[in-house]
């Protein structure tokens, strides 16, 4: 996801991220290391081009410096479409280190998935983010692995 624009609100001791699809999300000041202050605020900011403008940069008075990345910015927002991909991500991994254990070959996993190959490679690339949760957990069933999925309320904290 990229930034289209970064504002600095020093009432509201935050960040103001918009994406390019539109969508505005707070960050506030004391998540970010270096962290912006009233004796040391911020000086310049800008969306930083050199990290693929998924990051904002900002220089304090001080002359420290930090960066920020989209991915702080929803995961602290919990965005519910990042923490889904998030999730998918870590049954992708997870899905990959017991692959390396297993002594099933590729091709026989393929065929109990009544897939191809290169769709279970598909299946197994973390930055994939279309696959579904059935092909995960059906995968990870077929590679002996018992998976949980545990629903609870939020802590009120």
């Amino acid at each position: 996801m990229k930034i289209r624009s970064i504002s600095a609100n020093t009432r509201k001791s935050e960040f103001s991220v918009v994406t390019r699809a539109g969508a505005e999300f707070s960050f506030p000041f004391s998540k970010a290391d270096p962290r912006p202050s009233a004796d040391d605020p911020i000086e310049d900011l800008f969306v930083d081009k050199e990290l693929g403008n998924e990051a904002f940069t900002y220089a304090l008075r001080s002359g420290k410096e930090g960066s920020v990345h989209i991915e702080q910015v929803l995961e602290y927002n919990e965005d519910p479409k990042y923490l889904a991909d998030l999730l998918t991500y870590r049954l992708s991994i997870e899905a990959q280190k017991r692959l390396e254990g297993s002594e099933l070959s590729r091709r026989q996993l393929a065929s109990r998935l009544k897939t191809s190959v290169p769709q279970l490679y598909r299946l197994l690339d973390p930055t994939n983010t279309s696959k579904s949760m059935k092909q995960l957990v059906t995968l990870l069933h077929i590679l002996d692995c018992d998976v949980d999925l545990i629903v609870r309320k939020k802590d009120a904290a």
